[in-house]
C-alpha cells in the first residue's frame, strides 16, 4: 500500500510539473540532473585533489542558478517573438537550444570531473560531446541570420 502510495504521488508531482512547464519540461529535467551530476562530480574530484573549498562550491552553485536563468531569457525569446509575430504555433526554439547547450556543457564538465578523479575516458564519447556541442553553436548561429 505504501509503495502505492509513493508511486501515485511520484505520478501525480511529475504530471503536474509536466503541465506547468510544458514542452520545457523534459530538457529542464535532463538540464536539472546533469547539474547534479556535474556538481557531485565536481565534489568528488576537488576531495580526491585535496582543494576542497567551500567558496568554489558557492560559486558553482551560483552558476547554476544562472544557467537556469539563461533558460528563462531563451523561453521568454521565444514567447516574445511568437506573440509579436501572433503565431498560432508555439515557438520553442531559443530556449530549447540554450537548454541543450547547457547540457552539453555539462557534459563535458562531467567528463572532465571524472578524468580528474582517474576514470579513464574513451576518446569516441568525448569526440561524440565535442560535435554535439559545436552542432547546437551551428544551429544556433544559423537561425540567427
Amino acid at each position: 500500500m505504501k509503495e502505492t502510495t509513493i508511486k501515485f504521488a511520484f505520478a501525480g508531482i511529475t504530471t503536474a510539473i509536466s503541465a506547468y512547464f510544458g514542452w520545457i519540461a523534459v530538457p529542464l529535467a535532463i538540464l536539472t540532473l546533469a547539474m547534479i551530476c556535474d556538481y557531485a562530480t565536481g565534489i568528488a574530484a576537488a576531495w580526491i585533489k585535496n582543494s576542497l573549498s567551500s567558496r568554489v562550491g558557492i560559486v558553482g552553485i551560483v552558476k547554476k542558478v544562472c544557467y537556469l536563468a539563461t533558460v528563462g531569457v531563451g523561453v521568454t525569446a521565444d514567447w516574445i517573438i511568437s506573440t509579436a509575430f501572433s503565431s498560432d504555433a508555439d515557438m520553442h526554439l531559443f530556449g530549447l537550444l540554450v537548454t541543450v547547450w547547457l547540457v552539453i556543457n555539462e557534459l563535458i564538465s562531467i567528463l572532465e570531473n571524472l578524468s580528474k578523479i582517474g576514470v579513464p575516458m574513451p576518446k569516441f564519447l568525448t569526440t561524440l560531446i565535442e560535435h554535439l556541442s559545436a552542432a547546437v553553436e551551428s544551429k544556433g548561429e544559423n537561425k540567427q541570420k
